[in-house]
């Protein structure tokens, strides 16, 4: 049985038009899966489902034996309570607070601090930890946003094109980042982006969205 099954079903309004999103997916704990396809055809609204932060019409979302949102049963876990990490193109960083004490913020209750300095090793952040958000550079700031995330030990990872506004030499060097991450802490990982060479380094499975439903994967 797989890990992750989500089949569900959106109503969307997009460019004027009206149609519904039919999602399916069945899905392992450590794979990258990019959602390709035009802006509006609802590859964010599934993240968002995902997250809990937009409830399906209609259908069942399940990871690791447990319901996360069924129509059916009237069940519809709240967003807090999903383990899910969403990193969008904002950082969000808090802008009092260090790179360090940004990650530290993230870090999921009884884990082990040293992930911390792992996390910041990884994204190359070591010798950043202790300046405050305003003194970097987006890459930089991304990179922070990204690492406090994931030392939330999130058991899905959701991305929303968190690279699209860096230059393509920022962009590469966090997706050599993001690859040792996942490969350091392997998590389900969903990817909405529009650049096809971050695609082909980071994911295992390619789904494109289409008139609201799954044209290939």
């Amino acid at each position: 049985m797989a890990a992750f099954s989500m089949t569900v079903r959106k109503r969307l309004i997009a460019g004027g038009a009206t149609f519904d999103l039919d999602f399916h997916i069945d899905a392992d704990d450590k794979e990258c899966i990019a959602l390709f396809g035009p802006s509006g055809a609802g590859k964010t609204t599934v993240l968002r489902m995902i997250a809990g932060l937009t409830a399906p019409d209609e259908g069942r979302i399940a990871f690791g034996g447990r319901v996360l949102f069924d129509s059916a049963a009237r069940t519809n876990v709240p967003p807090q309570h999903r383990r899910v990490g969403l990193v969008f193109q904002e950082y969000a960083l808090f802008s009092k607070m260090t790179v360090e004490q940004n990650v530290r913020y993230g870090l999921a209750r009884g884990t082990d601090g040293s992930v911390v300095d792992s996390l910041l090793e990884t994204f190359g952040l070591s010798g950043l930890r202790r300046r405050l958000p305003a003194m970097l550079s987006g890459g930089q700031q991304q990179r922070v946003a990204l690492a406090r995330t994931l030392a939330a030990s999130p058991s899905v990872l959701l991305l929303d094109e968190p690279l699209s506004a860096l230059d393509p030499a920022m962009r590469n060097s966090l997706q050599e980042a993001l690859a040792s991450a996942r490969h350091a802490m392997p998590v389900l990982t969903f990817l909405v982006s529009h650049d096809c060479g971050e695609i082909f380094r980071l994911a295992t499975r390619v789904m494109r969205i289409a008139n609201g439903s799954v044209a290939a994967s």
